[in-house]
């Protein structure tokens, strides 16, 4: 027996919205791009372009790999920031975490290489203990984040600048600084993979990972809407402080990498964490949470670096540095928040409450 005409007739007209939202890999690919976090990849693919233009041994594979290793503890910091801002919150303490974290691995290992491991793991303790201070404070106690992050900032540079002084200090065993500084060796084409690179790659895969768990889904959403977010019955307090421990244990990491190649000096962390939110925002990350993709941030901090080394190779005086750092968050943040702004004006009604998941944007 044939359908009823009226159930032919719904199925069709059900059918056929199915089919106009199909498309193509590539279809998909070109609306990424189109994003703020899929249009730092073409950013950097041209200022790639550009520097190899100005400087053509630049792009020699063994250039090219030295690069990606002295560019991943900055784009380490990037992916922990991503997590504070997709949050809705700031992280301004990252830069005297590093610091501390070189000072602390300086001075407490010293040339006995049986402290490594311990020392390792008390920084590791260190780091998660001042990110969940600042995400109790923040969450619990109500207090503004950029104002608990500042103040655990300047705590944390006065701490250092009286344990050592203001003067460089302490000194690592070799052994240790090998994280920063070693690599695999022998590695065709490329002569060796640096460890920092390796650690990137590590950190960036678990965040990629983490922000596709449920735990990146209420991230996001309580970056977005927190109070929707609590009433969904989500522990924005816990979400939101394990965001902190992330940008401090992320800190902590790039703070080991540095011990390796820039020594054990008060002044080595210092403006890492402009340099991130930086990184993050030209990732397309929009600050006040719930938007961004945390490869978008890691992208964000090689095509800064690159930025920073094409001026470089132009002759441009690098005291020109932080005012191309502020002119980069002015103009990301405008056009990532115009971006998104369209998107929910051009949003059907039906979706205008729940935003449409944009590629990445949870992972």
């Amino acid at each position: 027996m044939s359908a009823h005409p009226t159930a032919r007739a719904e199925s069709g007209s059900t059918r056929q919205p199915l089919s106009r939202n199909r498309s193509s890999r590539g279809e998909r690919l070109l609306r990424f791009l189109r994003t703020p976090g899929g249009a730092v990849f073409v950013l950097l693919l041209a200022l790639l372009a550009a520097v190899i233009a100005a400087n053509p041994s630049f792009g020699e594979p063994g250039s090219l790999i030295r690069f990606l290793g002295r560019t991943a503890p900055i784009a380490i910091a990037a992916i922990g920031q991503y997590f504070v801002i997709a949050s809705g919150e700031f992280d301004l303490s990252m830069g005297s975490v590093v610091t501390a974290q070189v000072i602390i691995a300086g001075n407490l290992i010293g040339q006995d290489e049986s402290r490594a491991i311990p020392v390792l793991l008390l920084m590791l303790v260190f780091g998660a203990f001042v990110g969940f201070l600042n995400g109790c404070v923040t969450t619990l106690l109500g207090v503004p984040s950029f104002i608990v992050t500042l103040g655990t900032m300047l705590a944390l540079l006065g701490l250092v600048m009286y344990w050592t002084g203001g003067a460089a200090t302490g000194n690592p065993a070799d052994s240790f600084r090998q994280i920063g500084r070693g690599g695999i060796p022998d590695v065709p084409v490329v002569e060796v993979i640096p460890y920092p690179l390796i650690i990137l790659v590590v950190v960036a895969g678990a965040a990629f990972w983490l922000m596709r768990r449920p735990f990146g889904r209420t991230l996001l959403a309580a970056g977005d809407n927190p109070r929707a977010a609590a009433l969904a019955g989500t522990p924005v307090w816990w979400v939101k402080t394990r965001a902190f421990m992330l940008s401090s244990l992320a800190a902590t990491a790039a703070g080991i990498i540095l011990v390796g190649y820039a020594g054990v000096h008060p002044s080595v962390g210092r403006g890492y964490e402009f340099t991130a939110i930086t990184a993050v925002v030209l990732g397309g990350v929009v600050l006040g949470g719930g938007r961004g993709w945390v490869l978008s941030a890691a992208a964000g901090a090689f095509s800064l670096e690159l930025l920073f080394t094409l001026l470089n190779f132009l002759g441009v005086q690098s005291t020109w540095r932080d005012s191309v750092q502020g002119l980069i968050i002015i103009v990301a943040v405008a056009v990532a928040a115009q971006t998104w702004q369209r998107k929910r004006r051009g949003a059907p009604p039906a979706a205008s409450q729940v935003p449409p998941p944009q590629p990445g944007t949870a992972g």
